[in-house]
Formats: C-alpha cells, sequence, structure tokens
C-alpha cells in the first residue's frame, strides 16, 4: 500500500480476544536522526499498533537523507514504556509452554548461532546481553556453553528481569548507560533485537564500548531495511516496524556510520536468516483489512507452519546476501593502535 494511501485512509481497530484497546492518546515526543543529529528525513511508512493494540494512535516512520536510517517520529516518552511493552509482550515470557514446538526450534537454531560468536572465547571469559528479555539466549549461553563463562543480562523491564532471575541468571536491572558495571572487563556482548527499541543507539554503544575489553566484540542483530520483506510491505504493514516499539532501524549503510560515530571496527556485516517479519507483515495486513481472527492466527510466534515456511523463503534471499536480519560483529579497538591513531593526528 502507497504511504498517500496510507495517509488518508480512516481505521477502526479490529476487535481481538487477546488484546483490548486503549483509546486514551499515547504521550508522543518530537526526535531527529540518532546518527546525523538532524532532522533532514522523508517520510516511508505509516501505521499502528497491529500486534498490541495499546492505543489507537497513528505513527510515523522517516527515513535520515543522510545516513539511510528509518526511525519513528514522533515516538512515544519514555515514561510510556510500560504501556508500549504490556504484561503479554513475547519477550517477558518465551518458553516452551506458551509456544512449544516454535520453542524448541529456535532453541537450537540460536545456540548454533550464539556459540558460533564465542568460538574463540576463554573458558573464563565474560559475556554480557544487553536488553535480554526473559534471558532466552542467557540460558542458551549456559545450557550449551563453557561452565567456566561468567555470563551476565541488563534489562530495564522489571518483569523480565523477575522472569530471567527466577530462572537463575544473574540479570542487572536498569540501562547499560546508567548501570555501575566494572569497564573493560568483558570479552563478548551481545545485542539481540535490542538495538531498534532504544532511544539512544549511539549512548548505548558507547557504554557497551566501555564494558568490553581492548579487543573485546559485539555482536548485533536487528531487522534489515533493506531486505525483500522490507521493501514489499514498507507503506505500512512491514513487521520489522512493530508500531510503536521500534525505534531506529537499520541497514547496512546506517549501521556503519554508527560503528563509526562510537569508534568500533566493523570485523563483519552481513544478514541472516529469520521468517519473523515475513509472517507478521502479513499478519499486520490481515489485521489492517479486518480480516477473520482463525486466518490472523495462522501468522504469528505461535504458528510454526507460516514461521516455516517463510524460513525457506528467506533463506532464498539470503543466498543473494538479502535476509531479513543484519548482523553486525564490531569490536573495540586495541588500546595501543587507538594511541598511535592519535599521535599520527598530532604529528600530522
Amino acid at each position: 500500500m502507497e504511504l498517500s494511501n496510507s495517509l488518508t485512509k480512516q481505521h477502526t481497530p479490529p476487535s481481538h480476544a487477546n488484546h483490548s484497546v486503549r483509546t486514551d492518546a499515547l504521550s508522543l515526543e518530537s526526535v531527529g536522526c540518532c546518527i546525523c543529529e538532524t532532522d533532514d528525513a522523508a517520510p516511508v511508512a505509516v501505521g499502528e499498533d497491529f500486534e498490541y493494540r495499546t492505543s489507537e494512535d497513528t505513527f510515523l516512520a522517516m527515513r535520515c537523507n543522510g545516513c539511510g536510517l528509518v526511525y519513528l517520529n514522533p515516538r512515544p516518552s519514555l515514561d510510556e514504556l510500560s504501556r508500549i511493552y504490556p504484561q503479554n509482550y513475547h519477550a517477558f515470557e518465551f518458553n516452551e509452554e506458551r509456544f512449544g514446538f516454535v520453542y524448541k526450534v529456535r532453541r537450537r537454531l540460536e545456540a548454533r548461532r550464539v556459540l558460533s560468536w564465542c568460538r574463540n572465547l576463554n573458558d573464563d571469559a565474560r559475556i554480557i546481553d544487553v536488553g535480554c528479555g526473559d534471558g532466552f539466549h542467557l540460558r542458551l549461553l549456559r545450557d550449551f556453553g563453557k561452565p567456566g563463562w561468567n555470563i551476565e543480562g541488563i534489562d530495564s523491564d522489571e518483569r523480565a528481569v523477575m522472569a530471567a532471575t527466577r530462572d537463575g541468571l544473574k540479570v542487572h536491572q536498569g540501562t547499560v548507560e546508567q548501570l555501575e558495571l566494572s569497564k573493560a572487563s568483558y570479552d563478548l556482548a551481545i545485542l539481540i533485537q535490542t538495538i531498534e527499541h532504544v532511544a539512544d543507539p549511539p549512548a548505548v554503544l558507547r557504554a557497551v564500548r566501555s564494558l568490553l575489553k581492548p579487543g573485546g566484540t559485539l555482536v548485533i542483530v536487528t531487522d534489515n531495511t533493506d531486505s525483500p520483506d522490507f521493501k514489499f510491505f514498507k507503506g505500512r504493514h512491514w513487521g520489522g516496524y512493530h508500531f510503536p516499539r521500534h525505534w531506529n532501524l537499520f541497514n547496512e549503510e546506517s549501521l556503519r556510520a554508527l560503528a563509526r560515530k562510537v569508534e568500533m571496527d566493523v570485523d563483519s556485516l552481513s544478514t541472516i536468516v529469520s521468517p519473523v517479519n515475513w509472517v507478521y507483515s502479513i499478519r499486520n495486513t490481515l489485521v489492517d483489512w479486518h480480516k477473520p481472527q482463525w486466518l490472523i492466527n495462522r501468522f504469528s510466534l505461535e504458528s510454526p507452519g507460516s514461521l516455516a515456511a517463510f524460513t525457506v523463503f528467506d533463506s532464498l534471499h539470503q543466498l543473494g546476501g538479502r535476509g531479513a536480519l543484519l548482523r553486525a560483529i564490531l569490536r573495540r579497538p586495541m588500546e595501543n593502535r587507538s594511541q598511535e591513531t592519535g599521535v599520527r593526528s598530532q604529528n600530522e
């Protein structure tokens, strides 16, 4: 659907068995591009909270004309976080009891991915998961990694932290910018589907950088705005918008620009397979078009059939380097290299 048509269309929220619709408007704030620090941007999409119906607000996604970052503007103020992340938000309780076969498959696939980032870590490595939710990836590291690894998480939501700590995981409540953790002491940090949720990605990455040892690694996994699913559904229904919870969305160009801004080296930047945005793009379309609930329910995180089908579909795009997610492996520069760079700059 074209953006111009979406802007003029009137919508009535559909009824949902599991979600009540809040009719009072969210408190919103205007922002600019967090990388270029300007508001030189053009609209690319307008949409609603199709998934949780936390409000009847309409949201606008903008694309920065400088770096290509896609960002929500205006976006909910920070005091609205508990509302836009409702009690039944999936990341607060992603478990086998609720998600069944989907959980089992994802657990196996994600364990393989996460451990591939840990191949060169020592037996006593320190690892921190920033934005860990209920601790899904921490459990994978604990259950499948080396027994001597020191594994920790960070999440700002009390509900997520409680879910993780109930399982015996060490999780700090707060933001990485505010918590007083030991500097230059972690070997690996991971931000898996996290950077798109935060208000100030450069501040988050600078804070993470300060926690890493010189030469330490940061892995970022996030939605890809150069993917085929984005291009097909970008005007309104793309699952990666996750209105109004995804505030900053990246492509390769903007993610590299972010790494330069925070002075981290890019070891690699590639795409990986994920069916989720394909599935939720279709779901959002069905919700918006008031289709029957039984049909809508065929497209969700609890729908193994649609997830399997679009895993195969996205795998075909991945062959051409156009998978649904971006994976960036960044590294904190070694101190001696940073010092040498400073000396050269002074000599010049």
